[in-house]
């Protein structure tokens, strides 16, 4: 491994592809307050209680994938693996646990030790939203639709939309023990982690990904049949007001998502420009359990992966925008005096929002010349101490090589005038 690299599971992300970066952020930023959701920022790290609680004990994500340390107070802290149960820790002391909604959306790294693959990172980062304190399948519904708004906005086309039921908590005994009579007649041929989620908690083995569990896995039966009505009645008004909103969908039976602490709608968004791992967003309704509390924070979110959202759109080739914008105008001091000068002229052609680069070591002028244009500046400012006693600057166009001299005092409203 070079000793340049970033740790594995890690990236740099230098300034020529930061303008991903920003188009998802401030797209999230323009999108997201239309529908009434407010950014909030959550630490990094949280106790570990938190997930453990919040997530289930039971998940691949605590079990397996959490970067856990001790802090020097004798304190379990956690990287965050996702960013719901952070969120809802923090909502847990504001009156949403009355019923009062609560619209949020965060932007922001996440952490989980899983094996580095293409679009999964052990340090990735993620968009995501939360509507908390009340129930109903339209809010769902809404969730789901302001996301594919969000994705639509981004230019990324030919996702796909998967759509499921986990029901009540309280509805779930009857599909559990039909689940775990199906698995039971091939769970000799699974992997070890099914083998021993058959009894711990078998809808984990749906959410499995292990080549040698697929077949009996594809093949298991549609247990929302299993449902009572109520659960029932509750999907089919999500599926109903999503039609109403003209968002096509497709029920996949055997989606659960990878945290226990989803109830009723789960979905996930797929895109073929991923390859294997093809989910580029996903979420659902849930109850969170936090530490110091019984009763549980309600609600419906969703996350998506930013480098994964990045590589769908490098799939529909979509270019990355500008990133540092090439400067107006280039400072060139010919001695000592006039560089320092330039000094505190580029300070005050910058606070005017004049983009500016300059020349700060004594080089000849030809050298100054292609450091200009190497920057691609349109301009170049060029004194020396002629200029400085005459108060004026030379401002050379370097598309055409015209020069003019302008007065140092009307420089500014000058360029503002030329960078329009």
């Amino acid at each position: 491994m070079s000793k340049f690299s970033p740790p594995p599971g890690t990236s740099d992300i230098f300034p020529e592809e930061i303008s991903y970066w920003h188009r998802l952020e401030d797209t999230a930023r323009r999108i997201f307050p239309l529908y009434g959701y407010a950014e909030m920022r959550t630490p990094v790290f949280e106790y570990t209680e938190v997930f453990k609680k919040g997530i289930g004990d039971e998940t691949e994500v605590v079990q397996k994938e959490m970067y856990t340390f001790e802090d020097r107070g004798g304190r379990s802290l956690t990287l965050r693996p996702e960013g719901t149960a952070g969120i809802m820790r923090s909502l847990a002391g504001t009156d949403v646990m009355n019923g009062n909604e609560k619209r949020v959306y965060y932007i922001g790294p996440m952490f989980r030790g899983e094996r580095p693959a293409a679009g999964r990172r052990r340090q990735f980062h993620q968009i995501g939203a939360e509507d908390a304190g009340r129930v109903a399948p339209e809010l769902d519904a809404e969730s789901i639709a302001m996301l594919l708004h969000y994705l639509d906005e981004l230019g990324i086309t030919g996702y796909k939309l998967l759509l499921n039921t986990r029901a009540s908590r309280e509805d779930r005994k009857p599909a559990e023990d039909s689940l775990r009579a199906y698995f039971a007649s091939s769970i000799s041929t699974m992997c070890q982690d099914c083998k021993n989620r058959l009894e711990r908690n078998v809808w984990r083995i749906l959410d499995c990904k292990q080549e040698q569990c697929r077949d009996a896995i594809s093949k298991t039966p549609d247990i929302a049949a299993l449902f009572a009505e109520p659960s029932r009645k509750y999907f089919e008004k999500v599926c109903s007001a999503l039609s109403a909103m003209g968002v096509p969908f497709e029920i996949d039976s055997r989606l659960v998502r990878g945290l226990d602490y989803y109830v009723h709608t789960v979905f996930e968004v797929t895109h073929p420009g991923l390859g294997a791992q093809n989910a580029i967003a996903g979420g659902g309704r849930y109850e969170i359990i936090v530490p110091e509390s019984d009763k549980a924070i309600v609600g419906v979110g969703f996350a998506a992966g930013l480098e994964r959202l990045i590589m769908a759109q490098q799939s529909l080739g979509i270019k990355p925008g500008e990133g540092i914008s090439a400067p107006l105008v280039f400072l060139i001091g010919l001695g000592e005096k006039a560089r320092n000068e330039n000094l505190k002229l580029a300070f005050q052609l910058r606070k005017a929002g004049i983009p500016v680069g300059a020349e700060v070591e004594e080089k000849s002028m030809k050298a100054c010349m292609r450091s200009a244009n190497r920057l691609a500046a349109k301009f170049a400012i060029i004194r020396g101490d002629n200029e400085l006693s005459k108060g004026v600057v030379v401002l050379k166009n370097m598309a055409d090589g015209s020069q003019s001299e302008l007065p140092a005092d009307s420089l500014i409203a000058h360029l503002q005038t030329l960078g329009k």
